[in-house]
């Protein structure tokens, strides 16, 4: 019972994620001139797995017998463990893109229109979606980058959403939700670059759907990974939030954190409480059925 749940929370996420980002597309949203931009996606995307990591999956774990200080030192080694693993991620894009920069006359990095990050261009906004690509999209030749990377990050979001599940049903169906959420502008932006690099929407948008479904795949693993490690599973789970807490802190905030209106900021703020009470929602909701 419980892997048919994990089986189907991961194919939902994986590939629903990708499906929820081409609509949003389609219909206009999550682009600079849209009534719903990347900064409330990306608002909401942080609320929503800063409220998952501090309001359910951390409190499930010092639930357990493990040690608080044997957990929080988990926290901080995930922690740092997902930023050294960012760090490999951006020197290895930035290494091979602005080899090919230099090689193409000089379109790579150090281009005018690249950010700190190496993130290509700025034609949907100062922040839109193609800036929310996990530094992938460089060049127009690095469309396989995006998907390898896509596939190890999917296949490690299934690892977490099994480990949840395993815990309660409830921390699974929340996890998946949090993982779908924060997927939504990733995937935006992986649509953008493939679509640069193939005149084909469909495509595109098949391509980014099978790296989605290594989602599952990871999932399948997750459950009998932990399963033959049950005493691990706090472990697992403050694992889980650090993941969460570094993406949100490191990855969408620092994204958001740029001179605006004082009604700009208040619709930023907005989001992230909408984020954090869409968490609370769902949870009531799974609570009661």
């Amino acid at each position: 019972m419980v892997l048919v749940a994990i089986a189907l929370a991961t194919l939902a996420t994986g590939i629903g994620s990708v499906w929820l980002a081409a609509l949003l597309m389609r219909l206009g949203l999550g682009g600079r001139n849209g009534s719903v931009g990347p900064q409330h996606l990306l608002s909401l995307a942080a609320g929503v797995l800063l409220a998952t990591a501090f309001m359910h999956l951390l409190p499930e774990a010092f639930e357990g017998q493990a040690e608080a200080h044997d957990l929080f030192a988990t926290l901080l080694v995930g922690l740092v463990f997902f930023f050294l693993l960012d760090k490999a991620e951006l020197w290895h894009h930035g290494h091979e893109h602005g080899d090919a920069g230099r090689g193409a006359g000089g379109h790579g990095h150090a281009g005018p229109d690249a950010n700190v990050h190496g993130h290509a261009g700025r034609d949907m906004g100062a922040h839109g979606p193609n800036d929310h690509a996990h530094r992938h999209d460089g060049p127009r030749t690095g469309g396989w980058a995006v998907l390898t990377g896509d596939g190890v990050h999917c296949f490690g979001d299934g690892i977490l959403i099994a480990s949840a599940f395993m815990a309660d049903i409830r921390l699974g169906v929340l996890a998946a939700v949090s993982v779908l959420v924060h997927e939504v502008p990733h995937h935006m932006g992986d649509l953008v670059v493939l679509c640069q690099t193939n005149p084909s929407r469909r495509i595109a948008l098949l391509k980014v759907s099978l790296a989605g479904a290594v989602t599952v795949l990871g999932g399948v693993a997750g459950y009998f990974l932990v399963g033959q490690l049950q005493d691990f599973l706090p472990y697992f789970l403050v694992l889980a939030s650090s993941s969460f807490v570094y993406v949100a802190l490191a990855d969408l905030i620092p994204q958001l954190q740029k001179r605006l209106t004082a009604r700009a900021t208040l619709i930023q703020i907005v989001w992230l409480l909408v984020g954090m009470a869409l968490v609370t929602l769902v949870r009531e909701l799974v609570d009661r059925h």
